[in-house]
């Protein structure tokens, strides 16, 4: 049997493989390592004093640090960085201010407070609040029509809210930190007189508008002198008035004009004065310049009217009967429901229906003289038969009752029964000023009238610019 040897390859031995370095163990411990030693130098020394922070800087003291390992290092640094995270620094400018609103608040008829905030979609609960003071729910819980409520809100939250409540107080409500509260402002008033003249070219309005004398202060001056003058019938072209009068300013405004101090008027040549006179009790009225009242027993006029519709006629043809009929009294054309007054003090001795007059009143005055007023339309109801009235207490309203054609008042003036021109008669004079009285009074009027004496018309025509003459009169 043969024996083999075992064929030898001649194969060159493989290498092994050369592991590869354990890299990655130096990266790890150098990336641990480094932030742990800047850490660890970062953190204050416990033997050394913390630096003092700047007086504008807010910070909040962290204390010494104890001498603790990296990783107990590492926890207290975000502990320590939320904490400045989380720690409030006060701005370096002041935020600003919600914007406020103004509003003006118009009552309207049939209004409420309730109605007035929802429309302008103001807070309901503000409202609320406000009236829970009692001063604010005094002045607030009425309101008419006209009247101006002044608001400041944010988005329809109040903030303060202001009514006027006469001419030198007004009501003020501000919020606070615990609702809100009222208070009462009292307004500087300031008392100045000033002189206003003119002369009429068309009407009085126009000459009154353009001497910039308000259609209240003209309505006084035809007041003053609606005894002695006719201001629808008697005016001409040419006629002229001068005036001084109060005018009030309020916080440095000049708002309303005040009474009539002194008023003349020149009526076809004619000239009528007054002065105003208030006497110790307060009572006060207009004199001429020596003591006697403008004031008569009765008026020419028993109220506004538009024109004469039919005068004082023995033998006028009735527009209804179409028949000669005198016609006893003057008719004064006015708008339905005109309010008529009492022509003077007096009794009112018959109320209703009387015949052709329709609705009629009749009054009994001093000196054997009546008044009848007809062809109204409804009474006063508080003049009644048997009732006092004053002089311009209104009885009744202007009508078309009985044989009218049109809305007008029928007015006769009876003396000793027999009818007489109500436009015409001569009428009893007022009672004069208290003769103890008289002293005080001409030293009053004695330099208004001397302010109208100095006060030449001329000027006017060279100088009618409508503006007042401001005196150095002041109160």
């Amino acid at each position: 049997m043969a024996t083999y040897r075992p064929i030898m390859r001649d194969y060159k031995p493989v290498p092994a493989k050369a592991q590869p370095r354990a890299r990655w163990m130096v990266w790890f411990v150098a990336g641990l390592g480094l932030p742990l030693i800047l850490v660890a130098l970062m953190l204050p020394d416990q033997n050394q004093p913390p630096p003092l922070a700047p007086e504008s800087t807010s910070l909040v003291s962290i204390g010494p640090v104890p001498e603790v390992t990296a990783p107990a290092k590492i926890a207290a640094l975000v502990t320590t960085t939320e904490k400045l995270i989380s720690t409030k620094i006060p701005p370096l400018v002041a935020a600003p201010q919600p914007e406020q609103e103004r509003i003006v608040l118009t009552v309207r008829r049939g209004d409420s407070l309730d109605r007035l905030f929802r429309r302008h979609k103001l807070s309901a609960a503000d409202l609320a609040g406000i009236m829970q003071d009692d001063l604010a729910k005094q002045y607030l819980r009425l309101v008419k029509p006209g009247d101006e409520i002044i608001v400041l809100h944010n988005d329809g939250h109040i903030s303060e809210l202001s009514r006027e409540i006469n001419f030198d107080s007004s009501l003020k409500v501000s919020r606070e930190e615990e609702g809100f509260s009222a208070g009462m402002i009292k307004h500087k008033i300031r008392v100045r007189q000033v002189e206003a003249k003119g002369r009429i070219t068309s009407s009085l309005y126009l000459a009154a508008a353009e001497a910039g004398i308000s259609d209240r202060t003209i309505m006084n001056l035809t007041d003053i002198f609606a005894w002695d003058i006719d201001f629808v019938l008697d005016i001409r072209q040419g006629d002229e008035f001068r005036l001084i009068i109060e005018q009030r300013s309020r916080d440095g405004v000049a708002i309303v004009e005040g009474n009539i101090l002194a008023a003349e008027f020149t009526n076809q040549g004619e000239v009528f004065r007054a002065i105003r006179y208030e006497d110790p009790d307060g009572h006060s009225s207009y004199f001429t310049p020596d003591g006697r009242s403008l004031r008569k027993a009765f008026l020419r006029a028993p109220l506004s009217f538009s024109r004469v519709s039919s005068n004082f006629n023995p033998n006028r043809r009735h527009p209804v009967l179409n028949t000669i009929r005198a016609h006893k009294g003057v008719d004064y054309a006015a708008a339905h429901g005109t309010p008529v007054k009492a022509a003077g003090d007096g009794k009112i001795i018959f109320r209703g229906k009387k015949g052709g007059y329709g609705n009629a009143v009749i009054l009994q005055h001093g000196g054997n003289i009546t008044t009848l007023y007809g062809h109204l339309s409804n009474f006063n109801r508080h003049a009644r038969n048997g009732s006092r009235v004053n002089q311009g207490q209104v009885i009744g309203y202007v009508g078309q009752t009985g044989l009218a054609s049109g809305p007008h008042l029928h007015y006769e003036y009876r003396k000793n029964g027999v009818h007489k021109n109500p436009r015409t008669v001569s009428l009893p004079k007022a009672e004069p000023i208290d003769p103890a009285l008289k002293a005080d009074f001409l030293r009053t009027a004695a330099p208004l009238i001397n302010r109208l004496d100095d006060t030449p018309l001329v000027l006017l025509e060279a100088n009618n610019t409508g503006d007042f003459n401001i005196t150095n009169t002041e109160t």
